[in-house]
């Protein structure tokens, strides 16, 4: 199986039960992903190489005016999609087996967690999980210890205030903040 096969799969078919052909290479991919990502926060490098290296992780050619404060975190790696403009900073952690897409000017604060993955909730399924997109849209601004969960979608110019947990979609120019985060106000996007 490649990275592409099973991102493809998993799109149409969420639910990966443990021992499958998808779980097991989930764990493969994951040891691939452990030593890019060691790469990245083993040493100083440029923003030139952390791009090349950040471009190795997620298997696709770079985007434009990408920046990254290492340390970064990821279990997989191949399923996150970024816009130009975007700035990850220290100690982000994204599990993206469900698929991340991030659009252009997107800020993500420190330590900030993009969830994909959630266990079943029987006991008896729970080493079983559902894999389910992020997708944030452009010009989001995600504050520190922010925490995105599976399926979750964000609007264009929304804002995540720090240490907000996101279980439901925020629409455009929305401030949330709280846990669970609700909508606070509106920004007037000009």
């Amino acid at each position: 199986m490649t990275a592409k096969e099973f991102t493809q799969t998993v799109t149409a078919a969420p639910y990966l039960e443990a021992g499958s052909g998808m779980h097991k290479f989930m764990h493969r991919a994951a040891e691939e992903a452990r030593r890019i990502t060691a790469e990245i926060n083993g040493a100083f490098h440029t923003n030139d190489e952390l791009a090349e290296l950040f471009s190795r992780l997620i298997g696709k050619p770079g985007a434009s005016g990408f920046c990254l404060f290492p340390p970064f975190y990821t279990d997989f790696g191949k399923n996150i999609t970024l816009g130009a403009n975007v700035f990850i900073n220290s100690c982000c952690c994204f599990q993206d087996h469900g698929g991340i897409s991030i659009g252009d000017g997107t800020m993500i604060g420190h330590q900030a967690v993009l969830a994909t993955l959630n266990h079943d909730l029987l006991p008896e399924k729970r080493v079983n999980m559902t894999a389910l997109p992020i997708t944030i849209g452009k010009n989001v601004w995600i504050g520190a210890r922010a925490v995105i969960l599976p399926g979750v979608r964000i609007g264009d110019n929304a804002v995540i205030a720090a240490g907000a947990v996101v279980s439901k979609d925020v629409p455009a120019n929305a401030v949330c903040a709280g846990v669970p985060a609700k909508i606070l106000k509106y920004v007037d996007a000009q």
